[in-house]
C-alpha cells in the first residue's frame, strides 16, 4: 500500500469583506502566490469545505484565470471561495498524485475529473 500525505500549504490567502485595494472577487493578496512556481491550489468556502483542487506549472496566472475565465469550472461558484491555499510542488508527477489524492481524500465539491468517491 502506498502512503500519501497531503503537503502543507506554503501560502494561504483570504477573501476580504470590503477590500479597499484592487481585488479579484475580494482577494487582494495574489502577490503572495508565486508567479513562476509550480504546484497545487485548493479553494475553500467559509465553512472550511474543500470546493476545488487544481494544479499548475505557473500558479498565480492559473488561479487568477479561475476568477476571470468564462470557461472555468468555478465560473458560477466564485463567490463561494473565501480561502485559497497553495502548495509548491515542482515535480509534475508529484503534482498529479497530490491533486488526485486531495480531490478524493477530502472530497472536493466541484472537481469532476479524477473523482473516485462518487
Amino acid at each position: 500500500m502506498i502512503q500519501i500525505t497531503a503537503p502543507v500549504p506554503d501560502v494561504t490567502i483570504y477573501k476580504q469583506e470590503a477590500p479597499e485595494l484592487s481585488h479579484i472577487y475580494g482577494f487582494t493578496d495574489f502577490i503572495q502566490i508565486p508567479r513562476d512556481k509550480a504546484g497545487i491550489f485548493m479553494f475553500y468556502n467559509d465553512k472550511g469545505e474543500l470546493l476545488f483542487v487544481g494544479k499548475a506549472r505557473k500558479l498565480r496566472p492559473r488561479i487568477k484565470k479561475h476568477f476571470e475565465d468564462s470557461a472555468s469550472v468555478m465560473k458560477d461558484k466564485r463567490d463561494e471561495v473565501t480561502k485559497i491555499e497553495v502548495c509548491l510542488v515542482e515535480d509534475p508527477v508529484h503534482r498529479e498524485l497530490y491533486e488526485t489524492y486531495i480531490i478524493n481524500e477530502f472530497k472536493a465539491k466541484y472537481n469532476v475529473d479524477k473523482v473516485f468517491f462518487k
